[in-house]
């Protein structure tokens, strides 16, 4: 089952240039800093309690963000809803619901991206922390 929304991921062209404005609308510092090398991203965090603000900015081509970037510019990105148990709700939905395998994120969570033709176009994964 679905419990809330875990992250909403921002792309951006820069992250030295986006987070001040981010700073200034969320009236508070980014959280984190961290860089994801195997999805070729650097990313800056802002906890809002129970969901994250996730700015990201692709920092190789080839990827399904730089991709991204290129096709559609900066803004919205995609939106992971949390769940409890990312294997109940693969068993629940079906393989088909799915595009690729479950992955490792940051600070034990574990993602999968659902296929994007069943979400209106919307990029949608489900988060669960790890061991889900």
């Amino acid at each position: 089952m679905v419990n809330g929304v875990h992250h909403i991921n921002f792309i951006v062209r820069d992250l030295a240039s986006a987070i001040p404005t981010w700073e200034r609308i969320l009236d508070r510092e980014v959280t984190s800093h961290d860089q994801l090398a195997e999805r070729g991203v650097a990313i800056a965090r802002f906890n809002l309690g129970q969901t994250w603000i996730v700015l990201v900015q692709p920092t190789r081509t080839g990827t399904i963000p730089a991709a991204h970037l290129e096709q559609h510019g900066e803004g919205f990105f995609l939106m992971s809803l949390e769940t409890d148990s990312l294997s109940a709700e693969v068993g629940r939905l079906g393989e088909g619901a799915f595009n690729g395998a479950e992955r490792e994120g940051l600070d034990d969570w574990r993602v999968r991206d659902v296929a994007v033709g069943g979400m209106f176009g919307a990029r949608v994964q489900l988060a669960g922390s790890g061991g889900s």
